[in-house]
């Protein structure tokens, strides 16, 4: 594996990392009307796996906000959680300030930058990372802070859970293989359009994996979400189509898993290539796994098209355009 082989091997240790240095922020959920979490791209996707997650047991709405503003209901009453790696994203920075005139209680998530300082000027409580990754290749951060900050606000108790997944994940070679099985599956595809289909729950984990295709690959990606995606773009699929058809059902519905059954057969009978990703149960652990298997794919993807998946060279030439604006 070419590039980024030794970014992705350090996932596990992340999590230890934030299992090591997370600090009680000693927060009670009854105090707010809603959470609202920022960020974007590599940092934004934690937000959405921790929203998925929670939601069931939440009590006050979470929201994922990924815009330069947040919404009108945003208050004096809101938990505000930003998000932002390198701690310069504009679009972050511009919800810090947003929020900061909204009198909203903030929690910061960085490694430092302009969002690190003034955190630090103003008291808010901030969650370091370590330097030195492109933001998607930092989720283990971003994702085991804002677990751990989820499960104080809801008096749960996730760090045993989390302790015993990084043993698992420790075993590289586990999810390498993992990762190799379904590529060997569509290696001869690498080069088509990667169509995700999810369930609700599972949504997050697709759009991660789209992403990874995006970033890491060069290519293009789509997800599509059931049972919303039986209503429209199911109209498209009577012949065969340019793509490879990734499906992720976390089978807790089991009316939308029926509706994975006939998709699939749909597409098999139209010569599709398709690929089940097994989705043992809706835990931290399946969840963990599945995107660490995932990541590892999208670099196999990446040597397989012999591109340079640790070069994102549009999207620093729009930030170098931004900057000019």
């Amino acid at each position: 594996m070419k590039y980024q082989k030794d970014a992705l091997e350090k996932f596990p240790l992340q999590i230890d990392y934030v299992l090591n240095s997370y600090v009680r922020h000693n927060l009670n959920k009854e105090d707010y009307k809603n959470i609202v979490l920022c960020g974007l791209g590599g940092s934004g996707i934690a937000g959405r796996i921790v929203k998925s997650f929670f939601q069931k047991i939440s009590s006050i709405p979470i929201e994922v906000i990924s815009d330069y503003n947040l919404p009108n209901y945003v208050n004096d009453e809101s938990l505000v959680i930003l998000n932002s790696y390198s701690g310069n994203t504009e679009e972050t920075l511009a919800m810090y300030m947003d929020a900061l005139e909204k009198q909203s209680k903030l929690v910061v998530i960085t490694t430092g930058g302009i969002i690190g300082d003034l955190a630090n000027e103003t008291n808010i409580q901030t969650y370091f990372a370590e330097k030195g990754f492109q933001p998607r290749m930092a989720l283990g951060y971003s994702l085991t802070t804002l677990i751990l900050i989820f499960s104080e606000l809801f008096n749960l108790n996730l760090r045993n859970n989390l302790k015993s997944l990084v043993s698992n994940l420790k075993n590289t070679d586990n999810y390498l293989d993992k990762a190799l099985e379904i590529f060997l599956n569509i290696n001869k595809t690498v080069n088509k359009k990667f169509v995700i289909i999810c369930d609700p729950p599972s949504i997050p984990i697709g759009t991660r994996f789209m992403q990874q295709i995006q970033e890491n690959t060069k290519g293009e990606a789509f997800v599509h979400e059931l049972p919303e995606a039986n209503h429209n773009v199911i109209e498209s699929y009577y012949s065969k189509l340019d793509s490879v058809f990734i499906f992720i059902d976390s089978k807790q519905e089991v009316r939308i898993s029926n509706r994975f059954e006939f998709l699939i057969k749909l597409l098999k009978d139209n010569k599709q290539i398709i690929h089940e990703i097994d989705f043992g149960g809706y835990s931290l652990k399946e969840i963990y796994e599945i995107i660490y298997t995932l990541d590892w794919l999208s670099l196999l993807i990446s040597d397989a098209k012999a591109v340079k998946s640790d070069e994102i060279g549009n999207i620093n030439n729009l930030k170098s355009f931004l900057k000019n604006k």
